[in-house]
């Protein structure tokens, strides 16, 4: 049997729901993907409590809440603590989303289900991997190889690799085919019969417009809004699919030369484009040559003020402007309250560049008609005062109190257990019943003949034998010029001083925004309160598709193209799940799977691997060929085994028999055309297939009797066509000049 592999969803099947999936290679367990969505419903992870602590290793594909917003708090209640793999941008953005997400609702709410020291210890186990790099799993998971690949839709979105014995697993969700202005399109179209292909149907049953025509309906909606004295409100994610918006919006404002204001507003908005600036790499071919012709960072803004405070917005003059602020639900962040402001206006506009997740503010609005009024929430935090205040620091001085109370019984515990002869015994113990003392709160606290002189912020030392005061001595080197001192503790380091500005153990390097410094470090005692509100919409309400999905149209032909011996289908509507299933089984593989929740389905490929060793005798006779930068040959051999046991091709005993003329290659009709070009024939496409000259026809076809086996997609045939002659012999020279022959 071939590779072992199980899938088991752990959400996210048949809906819309957040990814997470458990990748079972050989025994060693991958969850791809740890997502939530923006309500942080927790009942959505208790299929992946229940497997936390078996898994061996996370791969993360987009830096959103959808693919890894779980993962501060799996690890904090549930026990994962396996290696996570990420691109460089997923694991920068994605640190940067989840900081957005916390402060966003930290705001308006008691938001409790993880910390910044939660996300920041989650994100310190990732290890950063470039696109196409081999991995190699150790351990347990010996023999197992990892490698991420460009899937667009994200910066550093991927597609996963997972190879063990020459097999393939393919992880490719939300990949996107379309080269955008920010990013290339996937790399998917390349992978030839992986064994296992894990993809959704979120898409399947959407079509797209061109990207010339949606690019000018988005900018001539905002335009005529702008031009009527309206204000557009654009809600967005964090890190993700903004910054296409970004990049088109600053591209047309400097085209027309518009004077209208831009604002992109999220907690970590200066901290986005700090980083994105570096990632050019990671980028379009596009922009990573005009960084290299003329040095121009495309993320260099000049239309677009960045903003990480709603009160800096505020102090803006009124009149006509953009705002793109987090979060896309609308559920909390600055878009819910700038949401609730602008809406009651006419000359407003509220455009959604993304589908709203289920059960949200965004998704209603985006119904069919869209509702007149809406109830809303609003929620602020505000310092406590007065009695309040007075009630809190009560409350904390008794929580105090408590804490050091249980700190000397522990030491007092600790120091009983010495036994009092071994104390009275030392002639340096004083006699506590001779000695008068006063604890914190004026009352005596003893334990045992001895009592403790306190000290606020000096915890006794264990090993102490009787009442003491805190003593540090501090020693020095002296040598004939005085004390001698290290000048590295006169330097100020610029990154100490960075680090200053950011949470413990985060892994910022001091780029967070001032005003979410600020928030984090404000240890001002507050409260939220909230109101409910009814808000009339009279804005108008738009929605464009710039999700930056493959359509199903586009997802047909790529799944036929890759045409996988296995295929599993996840994440996208029951609707949509059927129709694609229903579609690859007639057009793609006979072997298609739409698991549900928690259900394992074994999708083990039916081929057989055997590991053979290549005797020295046999390879001594082998001639190898050149075949571009590979060299290739044949090999007539027969199996033995060695003498440890292990299978080994063996010369033939007999003569090898003839083998016909075998041309390896593979032609592009596009690129033969123009070589015929220059060879002086006159060729052009008809049909599909290549007419040269005035009676030769080339045209390209798949093997039909390979149909559903493993060389299918890697045999084709080569149909030329038209009378004998000089003609004809001319072509089929030039055509076998194309390939190598063996």
């Amino acid at each position: 049997m071939g590779t072992s592999v199980q899938v088991k969803p752990l959400c996210g099947v048949y809906n819309e729901n957040p990814l997470s999936y458990l990748v079972s290679v050989d025994g060693f367990n991958f969850l791809i993907d740890c997502g939530w969505n923006d309500h942080f419903d927790t009942s959505l992870l208790q299929p992946l409590s229940r497997v936390a602590s078996t898994v061996d290793a996370v791969l993360l594909s987009y830096p959103d809440t959808l693919h890894l917003g779980a993962l501060p708090y799996a690890m904090k209640h549930f026990g994962l603590a396996a290696p996570v793999y990420a691109t460089e941008p997923v694991y920068r953005l994605g640190l940067l989303t989840m900081y957005d997400q916390y402060l966003s609702r930290k705001q308006v709410s008691d938001f409790n289900l993880f910390t910044l020291d939660d996300i920041d210890f989650a994100f310190q186990s990732v290890t950063r991997l470039t696109y196409s790099q081999n991995y190699h799993m150790s351990g347990k998971g010996e023999g197992v190889v990892i490698a991420p690949h460009v899937s667009g839709h994200l910066l550093g979105g991927t597609v996963w690799k997972i190879t063990k014995d020459g097999e393939d697993v393919i992880y490719a969700v939300d990949f996107n085919h379309r080269k955008e202005r920010l990013l290339n399109g996937t790399i998917l179209e390349s992978f030839v019969r992986p064994a296992v292909l894990i993809t959704d149907a979120y898409n399947a049953l959407s079509n797209q417009p061109s990207r010339r025509q949606r690019d000018q309906e988005f900018l001539d909606s905002i335009e005529k809004t702008l031009n009527a004295g309206g204000k557009v409100l654009l809600p967005v994610d964090t890190a993700g699919r903004v910054l296409e918006l970004i990049l088109l919006l600053e591209q047309h404002w400097h085209q027309k030369g518009l004077s209208y204001s831009i604002f992109f507003l999220t907690y970590v908005a200066s901290s986005t484009i700090d980083y994105v600036k570096s990632f050019l790499e990671w980028m379009s071919d596009s922009i990573a040559k005009s960084f290299e012709d003329r040095r121009d960072n495309a993320f260099l803004l000049k239309h677009i003020t960045l903003l990480v405070n709603k009160s800096e917005l505020e102090k803006l003059p009124e009149g006509p402007k953009v705002v793109l602020a987090s979060m896309a639900s609308l559920e909390a962040g600055f878009s819910h309250d700038i949401f609730v402001e602008w809406a009651t206006d006419t000359r407003n506009l509220v455009l959604f560049t993304e589908r709203g997740q289920f059960g949200t503010l965004a998704r209603m609005l985006q119904s069919d008609p869209p509702p007149k009024v809406v109830k809303v929430t609003m929620s602020k935090r505000i310092p406590l005062v007065g009695e309040e205040l007075a009630a809190y620091e009560e409350e904390q001085n008794r929580v105090k109190e408590e804490a050091l109370k249980a700190s000397m019984i522990k030491d007092e515990e600790s120091k009983a257990s010495l036994g009092v002869d071994t104390l009275t015994s030392d002639p340096m113990v004083i006699d506590s019943s001779n000695v008068k003392h006063t604890s914190l709160n004026a009352t005596s606290l003893q334990v045992g003949p001895y009592k403790d002189v306190l000290i606020d912020g000096f915890v006794l030392p264990s090993s102490s034998v009787a009442p003491m005061f805190p003593c540090y001595v501090k020693s020095s080197d002296w040598d004939d010029f005085g004390e001698v001192i290290n000048p590295d503790d006169y330097v100020i380091q610029e990154e100490h001083m960075e680090l200053s500005l950011m949470p413990v153990d985060g892994d910022l390097h001091g780029k967070l925004d001032e005003g979410s410094a600020s928030l984090i470090f404000d240890t001002t005692p507050s409260k939220v309160v909230s109101s409910e509100l009814t808000v009339q919409v009279k804005c108008s309400l738009v929605y464009m598709d710039f999700e930056g999905r493959s359509d199903g149209r586009s997802i047909k032909s790529i799944l036929a193209h890759v045409a996988p011996l296995k295929l599993v289908l996840v994440h996208g509507t029951a609707e949509a799940t059927e129709h694609l299933k229903q579609h690859c089984l007639k057009h793609v593989c006979p072997h298609v799977y739409a698991p549900q929740i928690e259900e394992t389905i074994d999708v083990t490929s039916d081929l057989c691997a055997y590991k053979v060793q290549l005797s020295e005798k046999l390879m001594s006779n082998v001639l190898f060929k050149k075949l571009g930068d590979y060299e290739i040959a044949w090999v007539d051999a027969e199996v033995g085994k060695t003498d440890s046991g292990m299978l080994s091709l063996l010369p033939l005993s007999d003569a090898a028999p003839p083998h016909k003329t075998v041309l390896v290659g593979d032609l592009k009709l596009s690129d033969f055309k123009q070589f015929l070009a220059s060879k002086g024939v006159q060729v052009e496409f008809a049909g599909g297939a290549l007419r040269c000259g005035e009676y030769v026809t080339l045209r390209k076809v798949g093997d039909a009797s390979q149909r559903g086996g493993a060389a299918a997609a890697a045999i084709q045939h080569i149909i030329l066509e038209g009378p004998l002659s000089e003609e004809y012999y001319t072509i089929r020279e030039y055509l076998y000049s194309q390939f190598y022959s063996l």
